[in-house]
């Protein structure tokens, strides 16, 4: 079985985030870049399938040089190969998803796994973007997976529950928090990482059909009144929750 895993670089979700000087992207200086969280989950579910079925394991991802990191991150997790498709100018979903959908063709992967979301931009549209231009069938958020032969049966969250689907592959799963415990590399395969070759190729030639026309970090608006329990205190509470904040 050979899988393809799509991975993402994200900044922290710790470190502090500025609007660049463009006012439609952010200040990249000082931030630290991690692999999106959902994505270790792609990884290792790719991993276990590999280990049950047989087959390779790669990961791809766009963007700019500096993505490598996280490709090297795979490879330290025990991926077998790692793609780089080079866009320095950071193109829209669709882009990324056609250039995805590309190398798909050519490399005719069994199951494409892509992480439920990514944490900065959070659209949920790659998975199903891909899939569509393939035309392959798309599973989202599955936290429970099985394949046997060319069947594959997978267990989707939903608002309030859960849901039971079933096709044939190929296809396209998006890795849901749960589906599996991501293993941490140790550091020898950490070392050995940094010296593996990453293949390189370009991204396609499609264009962006979504721009980012301006950027701003939210507003805060807490008072930050402090009140009491007397019962004075409990009138002006709900004073305050009628008239200013009008949630009640």
């Amino acid at each position: 079985m050979n899988i393809l895993v799509c991975i993402s670089q994200v900044p922290d979700t710790t470190t502090k985030v500025a609007v660049g000087a463009d006012g439609t992207s952010i200040n990249p200086a000082g931030v630290k870049y991690i692999l999106n969280p959902y994505d270790e989950f792609a990884i290792e579910e790719g991993l276990r399938k590999r280990e049950q079925h047989g087959g390779t394991v790669t990961a791809v991802s766009v963007g700019p040089d500096s993505v490598k990191e996280v490709l090297r991150t795979a490879l330290a997790m025990g991926v077998d190969t790692a793609i780089h498709i080079k866009d320095d100018q950071r193109g829209d979903s669709f882009c990324v998803a056609s250039s995805i959908a590309d190398l798909a063709k050519e490399t005719t992967p069994d199951l494409i796994i892509f992480g439920r979301q990514s944490i900065d931009y959070d659209s949920f549209a790659l998975p199903s973007m891909t899939a569509e231009i393939l035309g392959w069938a798309d599973i989202p958020m599955v936290s429970m997976l099985s394949i046997d032969g060319s069947a594959i049966t997978a267990e989707s969250d939903i608002e309030g529950g859960k849901y039971t689907v079933s096709c044939e592959l190929p296809c396209v799963i998006s890795a849901q928090k749960g589906l599996n415990d991501p293993r941490y590399p140790k550091l020898p395969d950490i070392m050995k990482a940094k010296s593996k070759p990453i293949a390189e190729r370009a991204s396609g030639a499609q264009s962006a059909r979504v721009a980012t026309t301006s950027m701003t970090l939210p507003v805060s608006k807490r008072l930050n009144k402090v009140l009491g329990d007397s019962d004075a205190d409990v009138m002006e509470l709900v004073r305050l929750l009628h008239e200013e904040a009008k949630v009640i």
